[in-house]
């Protein structure tokens, strides 16, 4: 399994810096969607599922995830119109997720505690902030990723 890291951002050198963290952190690859200033500010959900919808097709991944809600706008729509634009299951306020065959058991938050649910790759998963304990980049990790130019501009 491969982990491919997306940036979306108008601002190339804060990109590469974020996507070599991301490198230094564990990803295999870094792919940097440039938009320009004017289209930057008006981006909504909308454009951003249809890019990343777009992107997974091209790149044929299995599984594309993202988070939950948006620290700006708090719109949770991101998740839910990508797989609706890449006709995929989705699994939100994913908690836990065990891939096996196929297929994903996802554990997930909702109102009432947690609901367990399966759905078949490919999937989209919205990422609850309890899925994963981050990884800290060591410094052999850091010392490669800034010498990595192996990220794409899009």
């Amino acid at each position: 399994d491969h982990f491919y890291y997306y940036l979306f951002h108008n601002n190339l050198i804060y990109s590469q810096e974020t996507i070599r963290t991301a490198l230094a952190m564990g990803a295999d690859r870094g792919i940097h969607v440039e938009v320009s200033g004017p289209e930057y500010e008006t981006l909504q959900p909308f454009h951003i599922s249809k890019i990343l919808a777009k992107v997974a097709q091209e790149e044929k991944v299995d599984m594309v995830i993202v988070g939950k809600q948006a620290i700006d706008d708090d719109s949770n729509q991101t998740a839910q119109m990508t797989a609706a634009f890449l006709n995929w299951p989705q699994a939100t306020f994913a908690s836990k997720v065990d891939k096996t065959d196929g297929e994903l058991t996802v554990k997930r938050e909702i109102d009432g505690g947690l609901e367990t649910i399966k759905v078949k790759l490919p999937a989209v998963i919205s990422a609850d902030l309890r899925l994963n304990e981050p990884r800290y980049a060591t410094l052999p990790n850091i010392m490669v990723s800034l010498s990595s130019c192996d990220n794409e501009v899009l």
